[in-house]
């Protein structure tokens, strides 16, 4: 169970990605009239979905059948990809929150001029990448849990709320703060991802790609033993491990640091123009600009 929170926040953050990114597609076919184009949108979100889920079939089969070092090296590098895309998925949606809709009307609007075909990739392209993210991190979550079905009961729980919070979005029976909402959940993520990190090295180090499996920076066993409530709890949400090597703590301690200070950094402004216009003569008296 202690996995649940951090699959459920992925499930939820990711779905709610996808399902936006639908109802937006859904929404402008409606208003435009063109609902015929419907089905190619769900054509597209279908084999996008199939896409993800072939590809977690295919990486959870391959690792399976590597001997134990090169499974352990499989598991590692797939923590490291599984961190590079939640990474960049944090910083995207923080730029893309307020201007998505926009960018997903003109990309359909471009495909419905062309043909069924582009109206499908559209939807595909847009829901795929998420459901990529998906299956990688869902890969990466279950092999730090081992036997433990908290991943798979968290991932459903998150994608069944996102899929019920995009319908309510899309009805206009709920509104929320979609900045604030991907703000918080980005910080969340990025711990998350950290201990995902942590993971994925302390992996390479067993497998022996990289050095200092024996060289730990603390040893928590005896106070916080990852058999106890509480060490499982956080076992389960951060990937925290009891016996954490000097690799694994500079890792976490340097992702945790840059990655959240360059994502809650406020946002420059623009103020390229107003400088120019000020800087702009002013016209004599009876003068025309």
């Amino acid at each position: 169970m202690e996995y649940i929170f951090s699959s459920a926040l992925i499930g939820l953050r990711e779905g709610l990605e996808a399902t936006l990114v639908v109802s937006i597609l859904l929404a402008y076919l409606v208003k435009a009239d063109r609902r015929g184009a419907l089905r190619w949108v769900w054509l597209g979100v279908t084999v996008a979905v199939l896409l993800a889920v072939g590809v977690g079939a295919l990486i959870t089969f391959t690792s399976a059948h590597l001997p134990f070092e090169a499974q352990e090296t499989f598991g590692g590098s797939m923590s490291l990809v599984a961190v590079a895309f939640v990474t960049g998925m944090v910083f995207w949606m923080r730029g893309a929150a307020r201007k998505i809709s926009g960018e997903l009307r003109g990309k359909l609007s471009d495909a419905l001029n062309i043909g069924p075909v582009a109206i499908a990739l559209v939807a595909f392209l847009s829901v795929g990448r998420e459901g990529l993210e998906t299956a990688v991190f869902f890969y990466a979550t279950t092999q730090s849990a081992g036997e433990n079905s908290g991943p798979l009961v968290g991932f459903v729980i998150g994608i069944a709320l996102a899929v019920a919070l995009g319908w309510a979005l899309y009805r206009g029976a709920l509104k929320i703060n979609l900045s604030r909402f991907f703000t918080v959940t980005g910080v969340l993520l990025i711990f998350v991802a950290a201990g995902v990190l942590g993971y994925g090295l302390h992996d390479l180090q067993e497998a022996g790609v990289l050095p200092g499996l024996n060289a730990l920076a603390f040893d928590l066993s005896g106070p916080m033993p990852e058999d106890s409530w509480y060490g499982a709890l956080a076992k389960g949400i951060f990937n925290y491990s009891a016996r954490t090597t000097v690799v694994q703590a500079v890792a976490w301690v340097a992702y945790v640091l840059v990655t959240l200070t360059v994502f809650l950094w406020p946002a420059r402004t623009k103020t390229a123009a107003p400088a120019a216009s000020a800087q702009r003569p002013v016209p004599a008296q009876g003068e025309t600009t």
